[in-house]
């Protein structure tokens, strides 16, 4: 399925909007193998969360009962993608990555909101 039409935003229960401040959680075999697949470990996808100026949606192309979403925040001098649920406050990975899409979402929210463009030699 094509994502095209996947990554739009949305405003969320006011318990979404602060998720920097949440508590974590996430499988260990899936962290691995999300590891393996996309260099990114899990503890590491935390820090997604903890952009100011992270963009969070939901993820639209997901048809089961549990709603699930993407955090796109700038970590280690890129965008990250991170999937997630939210469950009883806690948040719960189950994937994260650099990608291609979730960069450019993340740049046209930014856009389209009027807040600057984060490049590379703008974050330390």
């Amino acid at each position: 399925m094509s994502h095209t039409g996947v990554w739009l935003s949305c405003q969320l229960d006011a318990s979404l909007l602060v998720v920097a401040k949440g508590r974590f959680e996430w499988g260990t075999k899936k962290d691995e193998e999300n590891q393996r697949e996309h260099g990114v470990s899990f503890a590491k996808a935390q820090f997604a969360f903890g952009d100011p100026d992270r963009v969070i949606a939901k993820d639209l192309s997901h048809g089961a009962d549990e709603q699930r979403y993407y955090c796109f925040g700038w970590v280690d001098g890129g965008v990250m993608t991170v999937r997630f649920t939210y469950r009883e406050d806690v948040i719960r990975i189950f994937g994260a990555g650099y990608w291609r899409k979730g960069k450019a979402t993340y740049e046209r929210e930014h856009q389209i909101h009027g807040r600057a463009s984060r490049k590379a030699e703008d974050r330390s």
